[in-house]
């Protein structure tokens, strides 16, 4: 868990250091800020989903994914308990424009969508060796100053959901490790990289998309490739 904990305490500085910055900072230099961060982020997606080894199997998982997703609506449940923290910190009378919840949600997910969000805990877990989550530790913390100081403090209740996210996996390690193959994960992190892509648009204000509900999706390919297999072994 050394590695989920290095990785939960980054975003945690981060997030502190960019509302210090925020506070001195005009809110019209902040808007264009987090515009430039959807832009940015929008790449770093795209450079995700074109590593897919199978667009067919992309589209699928999305699809799937987000009738899963809407099924369950994720993104509502997201912001429910967004909307529950932000009640305890600041009271049932907070009106803050939903920005709390917004900073919570599109910094979790930001967070734990990507391939080091899966190799990172799966190293902790079986060989103790935390060099990834380290240095996706930099990546959360720096990208965490600039999140808080453009969307407030709800950026740093995404540190929660990082250590629970990376330490379940570091824990399970030993039993997911073999259903998380090459294949598997280079799909996985493409269909993370689609996520991603519909984050960057919601923070560029370019399209509301309920990114959180496509959250399904990243696993798909943990059953997909192997059925696919199959049932091409069968022809």
């Amino acid at each position: 868990m050394l590695g989920a904990w290095i990785n939960t305490a980054a975003v945690i500085i981060g997030g502190l250091l960019g509302l210090l910055l925020g506070s001195r900072v005009p809110q019209r230099l902040r808007d264009t800020v987090m515009r430039g961060i959807g832009l940015c982020t929008l790449i770093i997606g795209a450079q995700g989903a074109l590593g897919t080894d199978s667009v067919l199997t992309l589209i699928i998982c999305i699809v799937l994914g987000g009738l899963l997703g809407e099924g369950i609506n994720i993104e509502k449940r997201l912001e429910g308990l967004g909307g529950r923290a932000e009640r305890l910190l600041y009271g049932n009378g907070s009106a803050r424009d939903n920005l709390f919840v917004q900073g919570f949600m599109t910094a979790s997910l930001l967070f734990c969508v990507g391939p080091m969000s899966i190799v990172g805990p799966l190293e902790s877990g079986l060989s103790g060796n935390h060099a990834t989550q380290a240095a996706k530790a930099i990546m959360d913390g720096t990208a965490a100053v600039f999140l808080s100081a453009a969307l407030g403090p709800g950026v740093l209740l995404s540190a929660a959901t990082v250590l629970v996210y990376q330490g379940a996996i570091t824990l399970g390690a030993s039993l997911l490790a073999p259903l998380l193959t090459g294949p598997v994960i280079v799909e996985m992190s493409a269909v993370g990289g689609v996520i991603i892509m519909g984050i960057g648009l919601n923070m560029t204000e370019a399209a509301k998309i309920r990114a959180g509900n496509l959250l399904p999706a990243i696993f798909l390919p943990i059953a997909y490739l192997p059925l696919a297999a199959w049932v091409g072994g069968l022809f």
